[in-house]
């Protein structure tokens, strides 16, 4: 009588006797077939059935279109029909997913790369209007005063509530010179103000530097794009042959993110080892673990990293590595929390789309998603009016969680704490900061940013204690 082997015990499919009859193997055999077929039929059922509901939704959605060619009071351009169905297709799924023509697909390449023409503004849709999520510092809409929750109800006299954000987008850009005028509502204010601004061409410098004091280094990254490690490297570089760092600042207010693998080198340049940043997609196969490079460059000097409600994706990403890890204190306001990673998929016809792939966890396993990253020292910005002991009129941030189609965060487990209620939502005026044009003059940067300054006094604290990154509490 044959024997049955030990594999066959891990199988719950399987008998756990350690001796057959013929007759009972084959029944056995037998019965195990059948139940692998129905089962094998039912997901083919399953899977039959969403085939045959999509092309019957396609089927629909044809017939519609023939409708609408047939019958709408105007004739219609066919192509722009099916680029407004792509549209709401992919602003069903989340706020960042979006079809690209040709000529965005290629505006994407310049911005990236490192320059655009236009007055630079990072604009999102938040509850169907189009909203200043952050002004790019020293542009035309930083100079003019556009403030980040500013929602801009026209563009050159046309009403934006039915644009999509491509079509937003297309309307700021221009020729260098021309000029392009925007109504803006503030919920300070009861009043829309118009806004004329001269389109200039945008370098995007995503880095910029300076000394504070002798020994202690600011460095603000804008966004993160192709060059960005390399102009953060040099940076520190150039510094040190003045001075030894006792101290940094890495300043990620208002950096609404930019390129994962960018992100993921400049936290590699202050983390020995360990993991940086994990991604997971749907399936188990997409998921990708980000390290840390042990490259001898290291340095213990203290770190104080400066977040906002404008810190999103790329900078929560280099925020979240450097608060597990223990190499910076993070200080300023909860960040966006903007907790997935956007894969840029390309067309035959020139196009692209811009489709949510992933979600990405911090080295200890959350996910920021919704929720943002919650400073280690809660420092709302007071502003040029602090000096007059009062306080600066509120303006609401945009966050992640109030973008229509947003992810849920998903707790990993049913224990896991809640987080403490961030009640600088209300009074955070981190938004009515006046930036200075040129950041080198550091006396009335300082005089002007509350945060800036207790980084420094923080810092210079730290740097009495030798080998110390964060202070203990």
């Amino acid at each position: 009588m044959p024997l049955v082997t030990s594999s066959f015990f891990e199988n719950p499919f399987f008998i756990s006797f350690t001796r057959f009859s013929d007759y009972h193997m084959k029944r056995s055999i037998l019965l195990l077939v059948i139940l692998f077929c129905l089962c094998w039929n039912a997901v083919c059922a399953d899977e039959n059935k969403q085939e045959r509901d999509t092309y019957k939704n396609l089927e629909t959605f044809a017939n519609v279109l023939t409708l609408i060619q047939q019958y709408y009071v105007d004739k219609v351009d066919s192509t722009k029909a099916i680029n407004g169905a792509i549209n709401g297709m992919l602003g069903s799924l989340d706020p960042h997913s979006a079809y690209m023509t040709p000529e965005d697909f290629k505006n994407l390449e310049e911005e990236t790369s490192g320059s655009f023409t236009g007055v630079g503004i990072e604009i999102s849709i938040r509850d169907g209007v189009l909203t200043a999520v952050a002004p790019i510092e020293g542009t035309p809409a930083d100079k003019q005063g556009v403030k980040s929750g500013d929602q801009i109800v026209r563009i050159n006299g046309e009403l934006t509530k039915t644009m999509t954000l491509m079509e937003a987008v297309k309307k700021l850009r221009g020729v260098k010179g021309t000029s392009v005028t925007i109504t803006i509502h503030r919920e300070s204010s009861k009043e829309t103000k118009d806004l004329t601004l001269t389109r200039e061409a945008i370098p995007l410098l995503s880095v910029k530097s300076m000394e504070m004091e002798p020994g202690f280094l600011y460095i603000r990254v804008s966004n993160f794009q192709a060059t960005t490690t390399k102009d953060v490297r040099s940076a520190i570089k150039s510094f040190r042959k003045k001075h030894p760092i006792q101290g940094l600042v890495l300043d990620l207010r208002n950096n609404p993110g930019g390129l994962l693998d960018q992100a993921v080198k400049v936290a590699d340049i202050f983390i020995d080892k360990g993991i940086i940043v994990s991604t997971r997609g749907r399936d188990k196969q997409d998921q990708m673990v980000f390290e840390a490079h042990q490259d001898g460059s290291k340095s213990g000097f203290p770190m104080v990293v400066l977040v906002n409600g404008g810190s999103a994706s790329g900078s929560e990403i280099v925020a979240g590595a450097l608060q597990d890890h223990k190499r910076a204190i993070i200080m300023g306001t909860t960040t966006f929390g903007k907790g997935s990673v956007q894969t840029i998929l390309p067309l035959p016809d020139g196009a692209g789309i811009r489709l949510t792939t992933a979600k990405y966890y911090t080295p200890s396993g959350e996910s920021i998603q919704a929720t943002g990253i919650r400073p280690d020292r809660m420092v709302p910005l007071t502003a040029g009016s602090e000096a007059k002991n009062e306080p600066a009129p509120p303006v609401k941030a945009i966050r992640e969680k109030d973008l229509p189609h947003h992810f849920k965060n998903e707790p990993r487990g049913k224990n896991q704490p809640k987080p403490e209620a961030d009640t600088t939502d209300k009074t955070d005026q981190e938004e009515n900061f006046e930036k200075v044009v040129d950041i080198q003059q550091i006396a009335k940067r300082l005089e002007q940013d509350n945060q800036l300054r207790t980084a420094l006094t923080t810092l210079k604290g730290l740097s009495m204690v030798p080998g110390t990154h964060t202070p203990k509490e």
